[in-house]
């Protein structure tokens, strides 16, 4: 391959260069990952309306997320262990996303504390994510140093009361447990990837959980991870407790997780600045619908009344414009800088996005449009629209 010219190049750069464990992790779901799959399968389901002679000359891709302007309504996800694909990944993908101009979301189990991210990149439009746990103060004091670090916007990820049963990581032992010879075999898998190795395991020290330094002493050790998740991730939280965090985050909230229309409006309620339909990208709930298909009900439920963001399998330019004319202000993207910051770091993090950027432009301007505020759902034809015109045709 001379050069990538999509997110499967950089799945397949990434697959050769990440021991086995951690590109499943990356690239995996939950169960039998029916409900990943489907995340993808949605976006085929609607094909452009293409319209000509109309001055396309300049597009403008521009817009506003929570009140902070956007090169491109895309954000980058949050990604757990994101720090473990590349030497110190969450910083080098946050300046890579301040390249961009598009907000970099941090996640609560990165590898890179929000001090050394926002000292990395001090002019990005950083996130932060946090998980429902049970230590409040904890969460209260990584909530107070998220904001002095500069975060502005908190993701408050809600549908992870436990967490999602993933096959590939319980067979490549992300989950601990393994017997002697799986041990050997996961340490020679690690072996033979050296370039990770240098990289990483070598260059990329200290890895540790940095915003959980002081509770999860290690990143070099999945099953830590795991132990702290089982003992502090919260089941019993419900929307009541929202008030909890909006007493002490002063910034933006979105609520990642919703998936139905009355959380939707119970998301309203609290105070959300934004939501995020989302099924975990697939990670959680085997058996969920694709938050595409979804998206329409909620963005109409909502009304309005705040800004509607999207999830999962969001790989392309053309899968925001398709997200966008079904009703969402942006999208979450995540495996797909996850792919390319684990192939080469923050210049290929760079060269995804700007190639997002260009199909966007591209995409637009063979509909005829010339801005995204233009787009709209009567500027898609869902397969059985397209089927219902070809009927209409042969007869």
């Amino acid at each position: 391959m001379l050069a990538p010219a999509s997110v499967s190049d950089y799945r397949l750069l990434a697959k050769r260069k990440l021991p086995r464990m951690l590109f499943d992790y990356l690239d995996g779901g939950a169960f039998s990952e029916y409900t990943l799959a489907d995340n993808r399968q949605a976006f085929t389901q609607w094909r452009f309306r293409q319209r000509v002679m109309t001055d396309v000359s300049q597009i403008d891709t521009a817009t506003e997320l929570l009140d902070a302007p956007v090169s491109l309504p895309l954000v980058m996800a949050p990604m757990g262990l994101s720090g473990m694909l590349a030497k110190r990944g969450e910083a080098q993908a946050a300046k890579a996303g301040a390249s961009a101009g598009i907000p970099f979301c941090l996640s609560t189990v990165g590898i890179c504390s929000v001090e050394e991210v926002a000292r990395e990149a001090p002019s990005a439009n950083l996130w932060f994510q946090l998980y429902v746990l049970k230590d409040r103060k904890f969460s209260a004091d990584l909530l107070a140093r998220a904001w002095q670090s500069g975060f502005r916007t908190l993701v408050f990820t809600v549908d992870l009361a436990r967490l999602g049963l993933r096959y590939r990581d319980v067979r490549n032992g992300m989950n601990g447990n393994l017997s002697v010879p799986a041990k050997f075999r996961k340490a020679l898998d690690l072996l033979s990837h050296p370039r990770w190795l240098a990289d990483v395991a070598i260059g990329g020290k200290p890895l540790t959980f940095g915003n959980l330094a002081s509770v999860v002493p290690s990143g070099r050790k999945p099953e830590d991870f795991k132990a702290w998740v089982e003992s502090q991730f919260d089941p019993s939280v419900t929307w009541r407790d929202l008030d909890w965090i909006r007493e002490h985050w002063p910034g933006k909230l979105v609520i990642k997780g919703i998936m139905e229309s009355d959380d939707a409006r119970s998301a309203i309620a609290v105070g959300a600045d934004a939501i995020v339909v989302s099924n975990h990208g697939g990670r959680q709930l085997e058996g969920a619908p694709a938050s595409l298909d979804v998206l329409p009900a909620i963005a109409e439920a909502v009304a309005g009344k705040c800004q509607v963001l999207v999830d999962g399998g969001v790989q392309t330019g053309q899968d925001l414009v398709r997200a966008l004319c079904l009703g969402a202000d942006g999208c979450l993207m995540g495996r797909a800088w996850g792919y390319a910051l684990a192939a080469g770091g923050q210049p290929a993090v760079e060269n995804l996005l700007d190639n997002i950027r260009l199909e966007t432009e591209l995409t637009l301007s063979l509909m005829g449009k010339t801005t995204i505020k233009q787009l709209g759902r009567s500027d898609l034809m869902s397969l059985k629209e397209v089927g219902a015109l070809r009927d209409g045709v042969v007869r």
